[in-house]
């Protein structure tokens, strides 16, 4: 490679320096060694040079690389050795599966009808099943027995007052024509016993009422049912509209399962249901009714369904179940369930095209029975991964053994 070399300068351009000037010259300064390469013959020369640049050929020039055929590549290494399997056809009940609340059918509210009452007595307990008319709870009835009385007593008043304008005016009527009486005497005396019998029927609406006051310090359960809630305390004075209990009616619990929109048009009322309870126990039901709107932020809507549990059934209100709607029998494809994974909210299989690359193919799950899964998207003749799906990705390359 050539070196810059120091040169003196002429005298008119030297520097600071009074006894030598350098200036900078590109003149390649040579070696002993390589002046002697200049002297070389020219033949030679032109063999080095040959020689350095088939030294300088890249390795993909060599001749085995050359010998390959033009486009040629090397297999995909398998990422997973698989066995593989096909849909099978059979006759399978379709499901719908859904989750929702279990909740009482109707729960009546029983308040306290009376008002400044102290409880005297509560009669039942929380679960307790109660029949229509039974006593529940008892209020101190002292006072009102004691006001009772005493329009019993304001009523017999009345009574021998109205007997005695009555007397008054039969006499009144009797003497009208005879001139003994005059015509306001008649008038008093019609109108006192007019009086006495007004006074009679207000005595008479006041003994109702105590009466009904009386009555209303026993409560009394308003239908058969399942006692849910407990409010009433011993000694405790209530007003009027209190609440005391709740009562579910009959017994009768509903769940109320969370439908998508898509799917509602699916279920009628009749069909049957299998509801799952959190200990894992099933209670049958069957659809009442399907509500007439949809919720605006999840777009479900409610299906009310009619449970029917057995007396060990640990079905309870206010539970969160999982449910299946069982439909009609048809001719569909199966699949091992361990052939079908869940990836990213969807259903899918790992389908093995002939090239031996795996293509992840969305599939819809119509019911699961035991280890084989009836789903709907997959043609008969398809290949799918039985084992191991779930270590593949989409566009792998498998290698295929027989099981």
């Amino acid at each position: 490679m050539p070196t810059a070399v120091l040169q003196p300068l002429p005298q008119s351009l030297s520097l600071a320096s009074p006894r030598h000037a350098w200036r900078f010259s590109s003149r390649p300064v040579l070696q002993p060694e390589q002046q002697s390469l200049r002297r070389v013959h020219p033949a030679w020369s032109l063999s080095l040079l040959l020689l350095a640049a088939v030294l300088a050929l890249p390795a993909s020039a060599a001749p085995s690389a050359a010998s390959a055929p033009p486009g040629a590549s090397a297999p995909a290494k398998a990422a997973l050795t698989v066995t593989v399997v096909s849909p099978s056809s059979a006759q399978v009940a379709a499901t719908l599966a859904a989750n929702g609340n279990i909740a009482a059918w109707q729960e009546a509210i029983i308040g306290s009808e009376a008002n400044g009452l102290r409880l005297a007595e509560v009669k039942v307990e929380i679960g307790q099943q109660v029949k229509r008319g039974q006593l529940l709870a008892v209020f101190a009835a002292d006072t009102l027995k004691a006001e009772l009385a005493q329009t019993q007593a304001a009523l017999a008043e009345a009574e021998a007052t109205l007997a005695e304008a009555a007397g008054n005016a039969a006499r009144a009527r009797a003497l009208r024509d005879s001139g003994v009486m005059t015509i306001q005497q008649v008038q008093q005396s019609l109108t006192a016993e007019t009086t006495a019998k007004a006074r009679v029927a207000a005595q008479k609406a006041q003994l109702e009422v105590q009466q009904l006051r009386l009555a209303q310090t026993q409560v009394l359960s308003p239908d058969d049912g399942l006692i849910s809630a407990r409010l009433a305390t011993v000694g405790s004075v209530v007003g009027a509209g209190q609440e005391l209990f709740r009562l579910i009616r009959g017994g009768r619990l509903e769940w109320r399962a969370e439908v998508p929109a898509a799917d509602l048009a699916r279920v009628r009322p009749g069909q049957r249901t299998t509801l799952t309870t959190p200990s894992g126990r099933t209670v049958p039901g069957i659809v009442r009714q399907i509500a007439p709107t949809v919720d605006a932020n999840t777009r479900n809507g409610l299906v009310y369904v009619d449970l029917r549990p057995g007396p060990d059934s640990d079905a309870r209100a206010g539970m969160f179940a999982r449910g299946e709607f069982a439909f009609d029998k048809r001719q569909v494809a199966t699949l091992p369930s361990s052939a079908v994974l869940l990836r990213d909210g969807f259903e899918v299989v790992m389908k093995v095209g002939a090239d031996s690359r795996v293509a992840q193919t969305k599939v819809k799950v119509l019911s699961r029975d035991g280890d084989r899964v009836a789903l709907e998207g997959l043609g008969a003749d398809v290949r799918v991964v039985e084992r191991g799906a779930a270590f593949l990705s989409d566009g792998d390359t498998v290698r295929v053994v027989k099981p």
